[in-house]
């Protein structure tokens, strides 16, 4: 059997279902082929799900402390099982969303596995999908422009393969029925840094390993100091400069031990538990590549400013495509993708404008290059940075660590970066993001009139910290 659709869509994640609401908006008949439930990683396994744990983690650590804001609160406990329940009703609610979205924009979802077949009877050239179902059944779905979104999956260290008991991923850490009593996390960026916030506000011992000299590498490097700080102050054990020697794991009724090599030695930690954080891989084997003249480099599929691949009519979102592994990245990319496909005009993004977020507590924000890439570039920078403990908003939040550093072109003051940590600064970094979309100055955003007392005046105060302009309110 076969169906002929404009658009196909391999991949039921935000940046799948963002490009199939987007083509079918621009008169598409569109279908997407889903494997399991739509709302891919972001929904299920990733930024919804650990965000919402991370929220309670939150409030159980501001009940614990809330005798600072003149409030009693005795006999505070943490009922792990309601945390994960609550965890899978918002999921729940937001894949019915999904569903109605489907719904209402008469998009057609095929669930089951699909690849992408060369040419046949049904096509002169590769881009249909066979579908396999649930019962076995093969579906055809032909079309003029296939959407390659299948997203990715977390990497594993060899040696160090998930078991379901002793070793996770963040997949597994997700469904955890009950805290363990300690955990060592392999792998301190964003996920990893995470985790350790979030087992630690649950009261779990945390240590971290990072192989890099600092955590979360990919950032400005004042931000990795005072995050490490922050971390430390709260009990979390953090390792920097430390590989792993998965040979010397040994598994036992308590837990698990293993070594690290650090500074020309050898480490020995041991825990209850594993979480191995160390980055995601495209989820590109088993559809179809192969049949296909798209190109394949690192294991990522090379595509152009418009996301298409080698072959014109088939284009690639997300994290299959390396650049920013973020949902929002992926989503702006289908919207490219679907809008190009449409014949409309676009523009490509530059991946280092994608805002990048981290929801540790403190919150971490940035877009742009940091001081340290932006000297390498061959700028020649100036500074600001704003501490939030001078901020009155800051002060009655009872949250008033961390800081908003600015780096501008001492030659042009355009803004080539701004790094957060933080009060819900991930709020508040789309501000920024906009300042360098519409080239805008930094003396500019200054000039901008924030409203006091709120936490967005730190950005403000750090835009006019770049000429030695800051107010100090």
């Amino acid at each position: 059997m076969a169906e002929q659709y404009d658009v196909v869509v391999l991949g039921g994640g935000i940046g799948g279902y963002t490009a199939a609401i987007r083509a079918a908006q621009l008169g598409k008949n569109v279908a997407i082929v889903e494997k399991h439930k739509l709302g891919g990683t972001c929904l299920h396994r990733g930024c919804i799900p650990s965000k919402t744990l991370l929220k309670s983690a939150e409030l159980y650590a501001a009940m614990k402390n809330s005798a600072e804001f003149g409030i009693s609160a005795s006999d505070v406990a943490l009922d792990f099982g309601k945390v994960q329940e609550r965890k899978l009703r918002l999921v729940d609610q937001l894949t019915k969303g999904l569903d109605y979205l489907m719904k209402k924009n008469k998009i057609r979802v095929v669930y089951g596995h699909g690849r992408i077949i060369g040419p046949s009877i049904f096509s002169p050239r590769s881009g249909s999908v066979a579908v396999e179902k649930e019962d076995g059944e093969i579906e055809t779905l032909v079309n003029d422009h296939l959407i390659i979104a299948t997203g990715s999956q977390p990497r594993n260290l060899p040696g160090l393969e998930t078991d379901g008991e002793r070793i996770m991923t963040s997949d597994e850490a997700l469904r955890m029925e009950k805290l363990p009593e300690s955990i060592l996390i392999v792998g301190g960026g964003a996920i990893g840094v995470e985790w350790a916030s979030m087992l630690n506000d649950f009261g779990v011992r945390v240590t971290v390993i990072e192989y890099e000299n600092r955590l979360i590498p990919a950032e400005d490097e004042e931000i990795s100091r005072e995050l490490e700080r922050l971390l430390k102050k709260r009990g979390v054990r953090i390792v920097t400069g430390a590989k792993i020697v998965p040979d010397t794991l040994v598994k036992n009724g308590k837990g698990l031990v293993v070594q690290a090599e650090r500074k020309g030695g050898r480490e020995e930690f041991a825990a209850e538990k594993m979480l191995v954080s160390v980055g995601r891989q495209a989820a590109i084997h088993d559809i179809g590549l192969e049949n296909t003249g798209v190109k394949v480099e690192r294991g990522l599929i090379k595509v152009n400013s418009a996301m298409q691949t080698a072959e014109g009519h088939i284009y690639a979102v997300g994290d299959v495509i390396g650049g920013p592994q973020l949902a929002h990245a992926a989503a702006h990319e289908g919207l490219i993708a679907a809008e190009h496909l449409a014949g409309r005009q676009t523009e490509g993004y530059a991946s280092h404008r994608v805002p990048r977020c981290i929801y540790a507590r403190p919150e971490i924000a940035s877009v742009g290059w940091t001081e340290q890439q932006a000297v390498e570039l061959g700028y020649d920078v100036k500074t600001g940075k704003f501490p939030f403990r001078a901020l009155g908003k800051a002060l009655i939040e009872g949250d008033a660590e961390g800081f908003v550093k600015v780096v501008a072109d001492r030659k042009t003051n355009d803004l080539l970066g701004v790094h957060m940590i933080g009060p819900h600064v991930t709020n508040y970094i789309s501000e920024a993001a906009l300042a360098q979309l519409l080239d805008a100055t930094p003396w500019e955003v200054g000039q901008t009139i924030h409203p006091h007392p709120t936490l967005s005046e730190s950005l403000f105060e750090a835009m006019l910290a770049v000429d030695d302009m800051a107010i100090g309110i």
